[in-house]
């Protein structure tokens, strides 16, 4: 269920820089009072996501499909653990949505996807993403076409450019509300005040009752 399709951002495909020793802030589009944001590269918003599945590594590796419970909302983020800036302040964003939701905090499931699955290895991911959300769920591939589709089906991209001991990583800095019907209701750019995601979730959450 498409909730709202916030603002167009004009720029092309907006990826954060997160290099290991230089943190970064990537450049926004205009952002007004709306709900949620449009991604610039593509009409996202009401894309249909439910038929992607990805390991759980806190599952032992069994499948997960990026789809809401009946009746409950997914949030779906793609980054790496030694990212410097961007994703702990996403997921500690996140977190303190999630925090200001009390019982309806329960209805929303957590996942994110490592989109730098030969460092992020299994233990990492799963410790680093559960100091944030403690029931989320930790996904990771080795297989690169896979994680690649995963990626492209929500208009996300990724790069990594390793030159000697320095590994630039490059990413899409959003978080992606799926709902039961495995469609993406809601985009948050990087900088959603938690107030603003919280709000979201709680219409979309309304919306599938």
């Amino acid at each position: 269920m498409l909730l709202l399709a916030g603002v167009t951002v004009v720029a092309a495909l907006l990826l954060a820089a997160c290099g290991s020793d230089e943190p970064s802030t990537p450049t926004l589009g205009p952002v007004d009072d709306a709900v949620g944001q449009e991604l610039p590269s593509a009409d996202v918003l009401g894309a249909y996501v439910g038929d992607i599945t990805l390991p759980d590594v806190a599952d032992g590796g069994a499948p997960f499909t990026l789809v809401a419970e009946p009746g409950d909302a997914l949030v779906v983020y793609f980054g790496f653990t030694s990212c410097p800036d961007i994703c702990p302040t996403t997921l500690a964003d996140l977190r303190q949505a999630l925090a200001g939701m009390g019982d309806g905090a329960g209805r929303v499931d957590v996942a994110m996807v490592t989109i730098d699955p030969e460092r992020d290895l299994d233990a990492t991911l799963e410790g680093y993403l559960r100091s944030f959300v403690p029931d989320a769920h930790p996904l990771r591939t080795a297989d690169d076409a896979q994680l690649r589709q995963a990626a492209d089906a929500f208009g996300a991209d990724y790069s990594i450019l390793s030159t000697g001991e320095d590994v630039d990583v490059q990413h899409t800095a959003y978080l992606y509300a799926v709902d039961d019907a495995g469609e993406i209701a809601v985009v948050w750019p990087f900088g959603a005040e938690p107030g603003r995601i919280q709000a979201d979730l709680e219409r979309l959450l309304a919306s599938s009752a």
